[in-house]
């Protein structure tokens, strides 16, 4: 089961494999089925989880009952909410799964073992949490300025596998659009071929 998280570490720092069979021992293997949650508003995120399989929607909902969706996570992935899980708050977040998924879970307390005894982690999850704050001011800056199909066609480039995996009302939700507009934005594109 550890097979693509190693994968996925080694793309970014380098580590024995004595040092990925210490990080193995901190990982608690977990299967979701679609719609199960790992984490819901207003508990305190106990885990940041590795995506070995599946997919799952990170999420909230305003006061009218309105569904936003911050990120789409699938193979390769981590999610969680990082405010919570470092501070022990609880989350402002909804994470459950669109598809049944294995993941690998780690708890604050082994994170932070995993950080003290293998220094190259600390790299690599410096490295995920810069990329991850480039992608969200990207994605803001294109919320807030651009078309709706402008979004569409990143999100397409981005991350095709969502366009078949998820539904089109989450994808909607996920760029801010109505499930018309983006019913018509396919359309269009589609027209166009």
């Amino acid at each position: 089961m550890f097979e693509f998280l190693r994968k996925k570490v080694g793309e970014t720092i380098a580590i024995t494999e004595e040092e990925f069979d210490f990080c193995k021992t901190l990982f608690i293997p977990k299967k979701l089925r679609k719609k199960q949650y790992l984490l819901q508003e207003g508990d305190a995120s106990a885990y940041t989880a590795f995506v070995e399989k599946g997919m799952l929607r990170t999420y909230s909902i305003d006061e009218k009952g309105n569904e936003h969706i911050l990120q789409f996570s699938s193979e390769g992935w981590w999610v969680s909410d990082l405010y919570s899980f470092l501070t022990g708050e609880p989350s402002l977040f909804t994470i459950d799964a669109l598809e049944d998924s294995e993941l690998l879970l780690i708890t604050k307390a082994s994170w932070d073992k995993l950080l003290d005894k293998i220094p190259a982690f600390e790299r690599y999850f410096r490295i995920l949490i810069q990329n991850n704050l480039i992608a969200t001011q990207r994605r803001l800056i294109s919320s807030i300025s651009e078309t709706a199909e402008k979004k569409y066609l990143k999100l397409l480039d981005s991350q095709p596998d969502c366009i078949q995996r998820v539904p089109q009302h989450m994808i909607a939700s996920y760029l801010g659009i109505t499930r018309e507009t983006l019913s018509r934005i396919r359309s269009q594109m589609s027209a166009r071929k």
